[in-house]
């Protein structure tokens, strides 16, 4: 058994994390949410392992995690579990803007101060976007299920375990699966092999210019503007972006700014007070204004 600590910079709440993950399956991938901790199985980028690891938080705020992942795999595996959870930003501002933005404010309130949860790594975003074209979440899901009980590595945390995403080599494998068209497959394919080149390093696509990290997602099968824009900005956990191709932001900014005909231009002049964490508001937003609306969970 490994442990490690993260301490945030910033509130953060586990708790709250624990809410937005339990509500968004088809992101959190492998793995389970529990009464006071998430685990997490994933592929380790950069290797050809899986690895799982369980999170709680404990009273003094530092979140503590358990593997059972070789030592060699543990900074990684470290930095992976953290940037799902956006413990790899400074939020020491995140209540700046709360101050700023009393509509913000309100809602990091009501949310602990949440930070978003995302995908465990660009290649996850990138298999999980291109399944989920053109059915829902819950159909999306259960594929990823499918294939994570045909293909992924099963890992463990004190003996417990938990079966990870396939690794792109294993994905390679797959023919064919009950609910995954034909051209999906191809798709994901192309997304596997991208990752096996190197070419979905998520830190690394996090740290390119904006359009040089779409322009390279774009280049993978079926990924277009919308779905490459996805995979950047949840799949590599980016703090300080607004999305282009994400209409229902604009909707959530319309209602809970008391502004009915809120266009493009105005909800870019009211996101300049959420720098740097526009991102963070976005995703707030997004989970206050369907859970107001009485939905369980934000959509992507």
């Amino acid at each position: 058994m490994n442990t490690f600590e993260v301490k945030p910079r910033g509130p953060f709440s586990l708790a709250a994390a624990q809410s937005f993950a339990g509500g968004f399956p088809s992101s959190i991938g492998g793995g389970e949410v529990g009464e006071q901790s998430i685990a997490m199985a994933f592929p380790v980028e950069g290797t050809d392992s899986s690895a799982a690891v369980e999170l709680s938080q404990r009273a003094d705020g530092v979140v503590v995690g358990r593997t059972d992942a070789p030592s060699s795999l543990r900074d990684q595996v470290q930095r992976q579990a953290a940037r799902s959870l956006s413990l790899d930003h400074d939020g020491s501002g995140w209540p700046d803007v709360g101050k700023r933005d009393p509509v913000i404010g309100r809602l990091q309130e009501a949310h602990d101060y949440l930070r978003p949860v995302c995908f465990y790594s660009a290649y996850e975003a990138a298999t999980s976007f291109v399944i989920g074209q053109r059915i829902s979440m819950r159909q999306g899901a259960a594929i990823k299920r499918r294939l994570g009980a045909a293909l992924g590595d099963e890992a463990t945390v004190d003996g417990h375990p938990y079966v990870a995403f396939p690794r792109p080599a294993r994905l390679l494998e797959t023919r064919e699966l009950a609910g995954l068209p034909e051209r999906k497959v191809v798709w994901l394919h192309g997304v596997a092999r991208a990752a096996m080149d190197g070419r979905l390093n998520t830190d690394e696509l996090r740290a390119m210019p904006h359009d040089e990290a779409l322009a390279r997602l774009r280049e993978l099968p079926g990924v277009g503007p919308f779905t490459a824009e996805a995979v950047l900005l949840r799949g590599c956990g980016v703090a300080d972006d607004v999305p282009e191709s994400e209409a229902l932001s604009l909707q959530a900014a319309a209602e809970l700014y008391g502004q009915p005909g809120l266009d493009r231009a105005g909800y870019l002049e009211i996101a300049e007070a959420w720098r740097p964490y526009r991102m963070w508001a976005v995703v707030l937003l997004r989970v206050g204004w369907n859970l107001e609306r009485g939905k369980r969970s934000y959509r992507q």
